[in-house]
């Protein structure tokens, strides 16, 4: 009984033509703006744009005693979402997918115009990842919301202003620290528009990828403070061989920067191999992963502008795990968050034919990573 609570009966809604009868899923006969992707061919899942047939059909499986995982992307799709995907199927009998790039989010000078949007890939990725939860007999891949920019900011236009006029949630001061320090209106739009997809699916746990470990606070954080009635899980990075953190920004890179982006999570490791040979001072944890990023640098400085990829340094942080306050000393009982952001300068003196990544390498690529030093790791090597 108590779990019916959880959802209201949604008002009366005329469904267009252009609606399945039953749960108003998309058809592509309605003609769209242009910043509405098409979709391409069948879909192993319903495809909603629309909130009100979205929250209808949230209460048919609320009614069934179904439970919801929620999954909120950009698009852009890879490994480290398909994780959280699965992840999700595990402990939900349905999931849900938001693909959404959401503006709130970037600063007036970001990368919003340039954010990769894939939505046929993304689409045949979660068709083919359908199919195999389907023969692994886990939770289903149930359907995909995915909304345009005035569904979900039906009121005022969004503004990317730090005094931008709207209907924001902010979580303060953890959005001030780290990111927010150089992005300050960052984890207002990534709160503002975890809420509305939150209060429109209703799920019982929703799912983020530890690379956004500052995220994950932010959001763990949003959840306490407002009663949400669902459950915050968080999967663990995905990486590429060499280390690199999957992130949909990778592409920009191109073979030159790439080579060089590993710098950010072999500073960490060598970071974190201190905590594991039992030290616990600011200065004893981060000198290894300072004197990585200073050498690169200097690496970098010293050769041809047509081969070198430069690189700066934004913070390399040791934070207390709740607050995000930096640490002076770990106390081994609670563990830290290590973390680091550092931004891939344009590509120099690009060569005829050289792989500079989407956007042909003008543009900077920021790269944020992290690890979290647990209490069970510490002193683990230590002689």
């Amino acid at each position: 009984m108590a779990s019916r609570l959880r959802l209201l009966p949604c008002p009366p809604v005329t469904t267009p033509l252009w609606l399945n009868a039953q749960y108003g899923v998309f058809n592509i006969r309605r003609p769209f703006s242009t910043t509405l992707p098409q979709a391409s061919g069948s879909t192993a899942f319903k495809v909603f744009r629309e909130v009100p047939p979205l929250r209808t059909y949230r209460r048919s499986l609320l009614l069934s005693n179904r439970t919801v995982g929620l999954v909120p992307t950009m698009g852009a799709l890879h490994d480290g979402h398909l994780s959280l995907v699965r992840m999700a199927a595990a402990e939900n009998t349905d999931v849900i997918v938001t693909i959404y790039v959401n503006p709130t989010q970037f600063g007036v000078n970001e990368d919003l115009s340039s954010y990769p949007r894939t939505w046929d890939t993304d689409v045949a990725q979660l068709n083919a990842l359908s199919r195999e939860l389907e023969k692994e007999g886990k939770g289903k891949l149930s359907a995909v919301f995915a909304p345009t920019t005035p569904v979900m900011y039906p009121t005022l236009p969004p503004t990317s202003e730090i005094d931008g006029k709207g209907s924001f949630v902010t979580i303060t001061p953890l959005a001030e620290k780290l990111e927010g320090a150089s992005r300050p209106v960052f984890f207002r739009g990534v709160a503002t528009v975890c809420m509305k997809l939150f209060n429109i699916v209703q799920p019982e746990r929703v799912y983020f990828g530890q690379k956004d470990v500052q995220q994950t606070v932010v959001i763990r954080r949003m959840v306490k403070d407002f009663h949400l009635p669902m459950d915050v899980r968080i999967g663990s990075t995905r990486r590429e061989e060499d280390g690199l953190a999957l992130s949909s920004r990778n592409v920009y890179l191109g073979a030159r920067r790439r080579a060089v982006s590993v710098v950010l999570s072999k500073a960490l490791r060598a970071a974190e191999k201190q905590w594991k040979t039992g030290k616990v001072s600011r200065g004893d944890i981060l000198w290894p992963a300072n004197d990585i990023v200073n050498k690169m640098m200097q690496e970098q400085d010293e050769l041809p502008a047509s081969k070198r990829a430069r690189f700066e340094v934004d913070y390399i942080s040791l934070a207390d795990p709740d607050s995000l306050e930096e640490l002076e000393d770990v106390d081994p009982e609670t563990g830290a968050i290590l973390s680091g952001a550092i931004k891939m300068l344009r590509v120099e003196e690009p060569q005829a034919g050289e792989d500079c990544g989407l956007g042909g390498g003008t543009g900077t690529v920021r790269l944020i990573d992290n690890i979290i030093l647990r209490p069970q790791d510490y002193a683990v090597d230590k002689p």
